[in-house]
């Protein structure tokens, strides 16, 4: 039972590592391409699946696609995405300068990384509190003891604070991102 948990609250530190790395900082990421999407052939392709997507220092990513015709389709992904960028097209390179992010664009990123943070812990307060349902059902059912039950649910709740804890460090390491 607890290395079931375990197990559904590291998925839930995965899950906000992944959102949280999508999120653009001051420098270049590839991770902010991972989850576009390409209009390739009428069929909705992952972009690296189509080129390969490097940082060029300061602020440049450049995408090197491998087909030729999917260079336009690539551009237009990149435009429409929402992330707010203008795609360069130079042969089979689509380049994308990121400007200096405004402090007001900032301060936009870290509540909104922060209102990510705060979902996935109310995530793990629905876990934790299912969990410990579930120990209260095995202990009225007279499977565990009292002992057994208090010790499952201190486990339950050791592992809730550590994963807590964790995302709190990758929010602190990705608010000091966006600030640099």
């Amino acid at each position: 039972m607890v290395e079931n948990f375990k197990s559904k609250m590291s998925a839930v530190e995965e899950s906000f590592k992944k959102e949280a790395s999508a999120v653009r900082a001051n420098r270049p990421s590839t991770a902010l391409f991972d989850t576009l999407k390409v209009n390739y052939y009428d069929q909705q392709t992952p972009l690296k699946q189509l080129a390969t997507v490097s940082i060029a220092p300061p602020r440049e990513i450049l995408i090197q696609v491998w087909d030729q015709s999917a260079v336009a389709s690539v551009a237009k992904a990149i435009e429409t995405s929402g992330l707010g960028f203008s795609a360069n097209i130079e042969g089979n390179v689509v380049r994308i300068f990121l400007p200096e992010l405004s402090s007001e664009r900032r301060d936009e990123l870290i509540k909104y990384v922060k209102s990510v943070a705060e979902k996935h812990r109310i995530q793990l307060r629905h876990l934790r509190d299912e969990a410990n349902k579930e120990i209260q059902k095995d202990f009225d059912e007279k499977l565990v003891t009292e002992d057994q039950k208090f010790s499952l649910k201190e486990q339950i709740q050791k592992e809730t604070d550590r994963t807590n804890s964790a995302i709190e460090k990758l929010l602190d390491a990705k608010t000091k991102e966006i600030t640099e």
